[in-house]
């Protein structure tokens, strides 16, 4: 195990990796780095565990709105692309829809016959390409009061068993210091804490041969929600509550904003 602020274990990197190769990302790193720096102390513990090629999901915890960008450094960091499933909306607008094809996020429809389709291609052409993405389990922002990972959903599974990729849990913690969940603004100074730990792969082994139908999704799904606790149970040195948290057995909407 490593726990090097800003940095990656003490073991050699190799150059083969996706932050090898020039790309736009360069130039998002050289925006992003510098202003992060100033408000984040960033560890990665376990960094080795993503590995440095071929196809992945990663799959966080999710509790500020600020959690992809954090990520996203993380993964970047690591020496992997940091590409995120995004409304396809967002990609029909100037310049940013631009920036969002050209670093290759992956576009997801929401509504209309294409809906759930736009993972399960994505998933196909991680394997074609050796790529990876990275999928919030949870949806959304967490219902839970005490930001512990709330009930999961099933893309991040339907993707797994259906192209039998590996899901690497990853877990997060310190984020809220720079942005609470649901603030409207960030906390620039002094940099805050953020400790980051990735997982060993979700083993779904018990799963091989099931067709991913709702039964074999919903397992998948708590698997991997119950490694995503353990590692956020590991760098909070708490335990999570025995039931997670589920938003419609709390009157709470799956989306948007909630009252904490």
């Amino acid at each position: 195990m490593s726990d090097t602020p800003d940095s990656l274990p003490s073991k050699p990197v190799s150059r083969r990796t996706d932050r090898s190769r020039p790309t736009i990302f360069w130039v998002l790193a050289s925006l992003v780095l510098p202003l992060a720096r100033v408000m984040m102390k960033i560890t990665i513990i376990d960094a080795h565990k993503l590995p440095k090629s071929g196809p992945f999901i990663l799959a966080p915890n999710h509790f500020s709105e600020i959690d992809p960008i954090v990520i996203g450094i993380a993964t970047w960091k690591i020496g992997r692309f940091p590409r995120f499933m995004a409304k396809a909306s967002l990609f029909r607008i100037p310049v940013v829809g631009w920036l969002l094809k050209v670093s290759g996020q992956i576009p997801v429809e929401r509504e209309g016959s294409a809906r759930g389709k736009g993972p399960i291609q994505a998933a196909g052409d991680l394997v074609t390409t050796g790529g990876g993405v990275i999928v919030y389990p949870e949806g959304t922002l967490t219902r839970d009061p005490d930001m512990w990972p709330m009930r999961g959903k099933t893309g991040a599974a339907r993707m797994a068993l259906t192209h039998g990729l590996p899901v690497i849990p990853v877990a997060h913690w310190g984020t809220q210091r720079v942005m609470p969940r649901y603030a409207k603004k960030v906390s620039l100074f002094p940099p805050k804490k953020i400790t980051i730990k990735v997982g060993d792969v979700v083993d779904l082994s018990e799963l091989d041969g099931h067709a991913p139908d709702s039964a074999a999704l919903s397992r998948a799904t708590s698997l991997i929600m119950d490694a995503i606790t353990r590692e956020l149970e590991d760098i909070r040195n708490e335990k999570a509550p025995a039931e997670r948290w589920d938003p419609t057995k709390h009157n709470q909407k799956e989306t948007g904003r909630f009252e904490s």
